[in-house]
């Protein structure tokens, strides 16, 4: 099996539809095809949610007009203020490849927008590459503070993974190191978009789960995608009734 995916490759959703090829193909060569479409990301760790990078860089792609030349610029002002160009080009790579994701009006209210709305436009860039944080909010956290108990803890996070590892063996292949370094990842980043209230403590407890706080031109942008709307624990609209 090939290692998760890396640094320059492109996420695709968990449950792609099937290729036009398919019937012209043998049945394991499909699915074996379509399993590995819907592997896990899982070199996100290079950066955490980084909302004033992220619009650092929106703001030069808008000069730009492209993410070629975006990069860069990026790298010869060393606007991501990195200690070594190693450390740039990794951070850059990761950063570009979530706001590639984003249509024109996410990137520029990255770019423009207020702390708030630079916090939920990274996120969103986030859920668009990273599955499994899509997965973690709508299968757990949304289920959790619609439920009686908004409490996380840290067996909630546990058994989701665990769960996690059955449909994802990549989960399960990563050192022991690689496994604490993207649930702490994740972790840090659900307590800056605002998703996660409160410290962790050593009774097992990680905080609240709460829904962050959305500008009406930020909730805008989410449209009626279901998967977005419950990364940020919303449910998908009401459709209005015909009359």
């Amino acid at each position: 099996m090939k290692s998760p995916c890396i640094i320059g490759t492109k996420c695709v959703s968990l449950h792609p539809p099937l290729p036009n090829w398919a019937p012209l193909v043998g049945w394991r060569a499909m699915v074996k095809a379509v399993r590995e479409a819907g592997r896990y990301c899982l070199s996100f760790t290079a950066a955490g949610l980084k909302p004033e990078l992220a619009a650092v860089m929106a703001r030069i792609h808008a000069e730009t007009g492209n993410w070629k030349e975006t990069r860069a610029l990026v790298l010869e002002r060393n606007a991501l203020q990195t200690r070594s160009l190693a450390s740039a080009k990794r951070l850059e790579t990761e950063l570009r490849q979530r706001l590639q994701l984003l249509n024109d009006e996410q990137l520029k209210l990255l770019a423009e927008g207020s702390s708030d709305d630079r916090l939920a436009m990274a996120w969103l860039a986030v859920l668009k590459r990273i599955q499994l944080t899509v997965e973690l909010t709508r299968d757990l956290l949304l289920d959790k503070l619609e439920g009686s108990d908004a409490l996380l803890r840290r067996s909630d996070m546990t058994g989701f993974y665990e769960a996690s590892e059955q449909l994802h063996p990549e989960l399960q292949a990563l050192s022991v190191s690689s496994q604490k370094k993207v649930r702490s990842t994740v972790l840090s980043m659900l307590r800056e978009a605002g998703l996660l209230e409160g410290k962790a403590n050593r009774s097992g407890q990680l905080g609240t789960v709460q829904r962050p706080s959305l500008s009406p031109q930020a909730l805008a942008l989410l449209d009626n995608d279901p998967d977005l709307r419950a990364g940020f624990l919303l449910k998908p609209k009401q459709r209005r009734a015909r009359r």
